[in-house]
């Protein structure tokens, strides 16, 4: 096993110890389906309406177009970082040293850190409904007030604290955790399911009425809300290093992460369109989920469910926590930021990068602290590092392609044969497509506070010209010959 590293030129430090299905789960859970979904649904249907239903399905087949380059890439590349390794190896023109490459991580891991923050804001949503005790700090529970911003910092901070110190006990424990965490997450899926159409109320026919007059540009926003739930599905390949034969594991994971997710979401939308008590009387997109599971469970067997939820939200923490220490520890092994030596050093006993997984718990709780008294800012960064992972992506996807038009794309194991550069166009298409939507100028999304200011309308293109350049800055200062071993071309 430790052989598979020698030809990048690494030695085996991390535990291969995960099989199949933890390598799934790792995917599986940073999208968590019963945390965004629960989160996002009120966003999407109020734009949406019961239409928000076709979002979906287009979502989901753009993804896959990714996924399914992703999964060669996995199989080629079987390496910890994975989208910051695959940019680089498909870049390697300059030794590995590229901009593009760096960049790929650089804008990962921004989103990564972003998105751990915000996976970690969802425990608001969910324990004060369990539990009034959960909210510690008196007064209004919702996200968007004061006194719920506070509280959710201080959940968000004992969360990624907990989550820290799960990763740094080492692979086998954040696996176990997580395996358990997504057993009953997906249990969670099929009783939510078989619940709402139980009490069904309307057909499956009512995602063909629009149900809110809603006009295209209402259904490109609702398209956000799948946009924002099934991304991260590479966290599966992510762990390649610590998955036993990761060669013809880490592919299949990584499709069985976006599809399962892709498909119970979708199942989810649908049976809470059939089953919500009304869908004109504004308490859909007001309160969303929570108000229906209220209407279909009742109060106790409903705050059962919430616990669920809860349970959802930790492993999507942990996991995007834990896909984030790879791609730190990856980087960081090249050489490729301030502080590599330490950064990249592996704990003898745990076979786990300590350092890195306390800098990103560190990053997120930082981040966490913008919520305080600046929810619309804290809402804005989170839209943005949506718009920085899709970014992340098209930074493989495009030089991919160009490999393939090029006739240099090489294979092992997992191939798209001669359809690869059919789903290759569309996985760039689809991208920009959809970096374009999240990113323009909606005041819904960008300018909660109603500032009415451009910079406020602009602030994903601000942000990430400023990553970029930032990003410029610390990839010139810490660039030097790094040596992987024999780079071979995807």
């Amino acid at each position: 096993m430790s052989d598979d590293l020698a030809p990048f030129g690494y030695r085996q430090e991390l535990r291969r110890t995960l099989g199949g299905f933890s390598a799934f789960a790792a995917g599986f859970s940073f999208v968590s389906i019963l945390t965004t979904v629960f989160q996002l649904f009120g966003f999407g249907f109020s734009f949406g309406g019961a239409l928000l239903f076709w979002t979906w399905p287009v979502v989901i087949l753009g993804q896959l177009l990714v996924a399914l380059n992703f999964a060669e890439l996995a199989a080629r590349f079987p390496l910890a970082g994975s989208i910051y390794q695959w940019a680089k190896h498909l870049g390697s023109g300059s030794g590995g040293r590229g901009f593009g490459g760096w960049l790929a991580g650089w804008m990962m891991l921004l989103g990564c850190t972003v998105a751990l923050a915000a996976a970690a804001i969802a425990l608001q949503v969910v324990l004060p409904s369990v539990w009034s005790g959960f909210q510690f700090v008196g007064g209004d529970p919702a996200v968007t007030s004061p006194t719920g911003a506070t509280n959710a910092v201080l959940l968000g901070v004992l969360l990624i604290a907990c989550t820290t110190v799960i990763n740094v006990a080492g692979v086998r424990v954040m696996a176990r955790v997580n395996d358990i965490g997504v057993a009953a997450e997906l249990v969670g899926v099929v009783v939510l399911l078989g619940g709402l159409a139980w009490f069904a109320v309307r057909g499956p026919d009512i995602v063909v009425q629009n149900t809110g007059g809603v006009a295209t540009g209402g259904l490109l926003m609702s398209a956000l809300m799948a946009a924002y739930v099934l991304f991260g599905f590479d966290t599966a390949a992510s762990v390649s290093e610590e998955t036993k034969d990761a060669g013809r594991r880490a592919p299949r994971a990584v499709l069985r992460a976006l599809l399962v997710s892709g498909v119970g979401g979708l199942l989810v939308v649908l049976f809470a369109l059939m089953a919500a008590p009304s869908l004109t009387d504004g308490r859909l997109g007001l309160e969303g989920l929570p108000y229906v599971i209220t209407a279909v469970f009742g109060d106790v067997a409903g705050r059962i469910f919430l616990v669920d939820v809860a349970i959802a939200v930790v492993i999507c923490t942990l996991t995007i926590q834990t896909g984030t220490i790879r791609l730190l520890f990856a980087m960081a092994r090249d050489g490729a930021l301030p502080g590599s030596r330490r950064l990249a050093r592996v704990h003898p006993r745990t076979g786990t990068p300590v350092l890195p997984a306390v800098v990103c718990g560190a990053l997120a709780i930082g981040l966490l602290l913008l919520n305080l008294g600046n929810a619309g800012i804290f809402a804005a960064m989170t839209a943005t590092s949506v718009v920085v992972v899709y970014l992340a992506y098209l930074l493989v996807t495009v030089p991919l392609l160009v490999h393939r038009f090029r006739g240099t794309a090489t294979t092992n194991g997992f191939s798209l044969g001669r359809w690869g550069l059919v789903v290759n166009i569309g996985a760039v298409v689809y991208g920009l497509a959809m970096v374009v939507n999240i990113a323009w100028p909606r005041a819904e999304v960008y300018d909660l506070g109603g500032t009415g200011s451009w910079w406020a309308l602009l602030f994903p293109v601000e942000f990430v010209a400023a990553a970029v350049l930032v990003g410029w800055v610390a990839w010139w200062r810490t660039r030097r010959p790094v040596v992987v071993g024999e780079l071979v071309t995807a």
